[in-house]
C-alpha cells in the first residue's frame, strides 16, 4: 500500500482530498502546516508527498526544498497543489524540485489520474533502462543505482531528472519533442505546459555542471543528447 503525506491547511480540502486517496487504497498522513511536513517526511518516508503553496509555518516551497535537501527524502515525489494559476507560480513550484503541479480548483479525477501517473513512474524505475550503466565523457551513470557523477562527483537528480537524463541518453542525436518527454519522461499529456520540459532540462543541466551541455537546444522543436562527447559547438540555451 503506498503512503501519501497530504499537506494542506484547508481542511475542507484536506478532508477530501484524504477520502478519496483512502476509498483509491492509499494509506494517507495528514500535516496542516509546512515546519509539520518537513518532520512527518523525514519520519514517515511517504511515497508521494501532496504539498500545497501557501502554508503556515514554512512555504510550500521551503517544504519541498528541504524534501530535496535530505538524503532520506531527495527522491521522495511531490506533486504541488496551488490556488495561483499564473505560469510563473508553477515554475517557482518545479524550479523547487516539485515533480507536477495540479493547480485550485482541481478535480478529484485528475488528480487522481496525477496521482496514480507519479507513483506508477516511481515504483517502475528498476524497468526504465535500456542499460545497467553507461560513462559519457565526463559523465557516468550507474542506471540501476539511480546515481550520477560528472568528473567524478556524485551529483544529486530526483526520479524525474534522472528518468529524463537516461532517457535522453538512450535516444541520444535523436530530437525529442517536448510533447513526446511529457508523455515518456512525466507518463502526462498536452493539458501540461510544454514549459514543464524546459524547467526541468534547465534544472537538469545546472545539476550536470560542464556535462549539461551533453544536453542540446533544437530551437523550435525540443532537445537531443548530443552523438559525441565534443562540446564544442552546443547549443544549451533554452
Amino acid at each position: 500500500m503506498s503512503k501519501i503525506l497530504v499537506v494542506e491547511d484547508e481542511r475542507d480540502i484536506q478532508d477530501i482530498v484524504a477520502y478519496n486517496l483512502q476509498q483509491a487504497g492509499y494509506e494517507v498522513v495528514l500535516a496542516s502546516r509546512g515546519d509539520d511536513a518537513v518532520r512527518l517526511a523525514k519520519l514517515q518516508r511517504p511515497d508521494l508527498v501532496l504539498l500545497d503553496l501557501m502554508l503556515p509555518g514554512l512555504s510550500g516551497k521551503e517544504v519541498c526544498q528541504a524534501i530535496r535537501r535530505d538524503p532520506a527524502t531527495a527522491t521522495t515525489p511531490v506533486i504541488m497543489l496551488t490556488a495561483k494559476g499564473e505560469e510563473v507560480d508553477r515554475v517557482v513550484g518545479l524550479e523547487v524540485g516539485a515533480d507536477d503541479y495540479v493547480t485550485k480548483p482541481f478535480s478529484m479525477r485528475e488528480l487522481m489520474l496525477r496521482v496514480q501517473t507519479i507513483l506508477r513512474r516511481s515504483s517502475a524505475k528498476g524497468a526504465v533502462p535500456a542499460e545497467s550503466s553507461f560513462e559519457f565523457g565526463c559523465l557516468r551513470v550507474d542506471v540501476a543505482a539511480y546515481r550520477a557523477w560528472v568528473e567524478n562527483r556524485e551529483i544529486e537528480l530526483t526520479a524525474l531528472e534522472f528518468k529524463l537524463l537516461v532517457t535522453l541518453h538512450e535516444r541520444k542525436n535523436r530530437v525529442q519533442r517536448r510533447e513526446t518527454l511529457l508523455n515518456d519522461v512525466w507518463g502526462i499529456s498536452a493539458d501540461v505546459t510544454t514549459r514543464t520540459v524546459d524547467t526541468h532540462v534547465k534544472r537538469l543541466r545546472e545539476k550536470l555542471g560542464t556535462a549539461g551541455a551533453f544536453v542540446e537546444t533544437v530551437r523550435g522543436v525540443g532537445y537531443r543528447f548530443s552523438e559525441t562527447p565534443d562540446l564544442d559547438g552546443a547549443d544549451t540555451s533554452s
